[in-house]
Formats: structure tokens, sequence, C-alpha cells
């Protein structure tokens, strides 16, 4: 997982450093609030959750140690937490990827997002929304939902003794109905995989896919 926050925990760290424009906000202990209407640059924390109101217009968004909420129809760049969940409301566009280490993912319906998804524990959601670049995870559930279109495939990664948290577990990946992923599902682990019979995939390796045709997958 490619991570920009050292350099952010760097400059933060130091005295008086400055801002890197007068629209960006960067803290090293406190929440950031973007509030509804406004335009902003990045907005960067270290503690503390960032959430991003309605109609916002944002860069890069990031932080170590909090969650990230961005509401409706709000427009940012990259979006990046090491500990806590990322939660995108109804069409949002992001010109950049969804990362997390620990927590998950759910975006909403209508959005789009110009990267990758990528969590290591940490399940992934998508309702009727588009993916450019892929998704990875490690130790996560992924659910590609009704209607959601997935370029550049599906990667689960084999679980490493320096980021697995429940290396035990089996993680379940379900494609729902109408939903497609343009690329390979690759699977370095086992994994269950549902694959509903309206949904259109890409060659699998490491799995084999079980079809079902009701609006929710079997439970395991």
């Amino acid at each position: 997982m490619k991570r920009s926050l050292l350099p952010l925990l760097l400059a933060l760290t130091l005295p008086c450093a400055p801002a890197i424009g007068s629209d960006n906000i960067s803290k090293v202990n406190g929440s950031i609030s973007a509030e509804a209407g406004q335009t902003y640059g990045n907005l960067e924390t270290v503690n503390g959750g960032i959430k991003v109101a309605e109609g916002v217009t944002t860069g890069r968004i990031e932080t170590v140690n909090g969650g990230i909420r961005v509401a409706d129809r709000a427009r940012t760049g990259g979006i990046s937490t090491v500990n806590g969940s990322v939660r995108v409301g109804r069409e949002v566009i992001a010109s950049g990827g969804v990362d997390t280490v620990n927590g998950g993912i759910f975006l909403d319906r209508g959005t789009q997002i110009d990267g990758s998804l990528e969590t290591v524990n940490g399940s992934i959601g998508l309702v009727e929304t588009r993916v450019a670049r892929g998704i990875e995870t490690v130790n996560g559930d992924i659910t590609v939902g009704v209607g959601s279109q997935v370029e550049g495939g599906i990667e689960v990664k084999k679980p490493n003794f320096n980021l697995s948290l429940t290396p035990g577990r089996k993680p379940r990946v379900i494609i729902g109905p109408n939903a497609s992923v343009n690329g390979s599902l690759q699977f370095e682990r086992e994994v269950t995989l549902y694959v509903h019979r309206t949904a259109r995939i890409g060659s699998v390796t490491g799995a084999v896919a079980v079809p079902f045709d009701t609006d929710t997958a079997p439970q395991d």
C-alpha cells in the first residue's frame, strides 16, 4: 500500500511549520470539519477525524488516527487514513484513491473514485459506484454491490505476519447484481467468492466462483 503520510508527520511535528497554502488545513492533534459550500485545499491531521460537508470541494484528505466522512456531492482528492474507517456519501467524485490500514471503506450510490481502493484489515463495500483502478485487501471482505463497476480487477493478498491481525479468517468476496469487474480476480489466500448470475467478471485465479441469483449472497 502506497502511503504519503510520513512527510506529513515530519512536517507537522516541526515547530512553526508553515502551511502549504492559505486554504490548506494541517494539524497534529484535533479533528477537521470542512463546511458546506466552501472550497479548501488539502485537509491533513495526525490525531483526529475529518468531516467533509455536502457539496464541499477539497484537495487531498489524510489522517493517521481517525475516521473520514465525506458527505454527498463533494469533490475531493485522494482519501487516506491508517487507523479509521472511510465513509463516502452519494455522487462524490474523488480524483485519487481511497485507502486505510485498520478500517473499512464504504461508498454510496453515484460515487466515482478515480484511483484504487485499498485496505489491510477492513471491509470494502460499494453501492452503484465506479472505481477506476481496482480493489486490494488482505483480510477484508469485499462487496461490489448492485450496479457497481470496478476497472482494474480485484486482488486479495496473502497475509503477512507484520500486517495481518486475523490471519486465520477467510474473507468473503461478493459481486452483486448487475455489477462488473473489468479485470482479473486474483486471490493469494483462501476466500469465499460469490458472483451473481447477472454480474460480469474477468478471469479468476485462486478461488472458485459460487453463483447466486437472490438479492443478497448466501450466508456462510
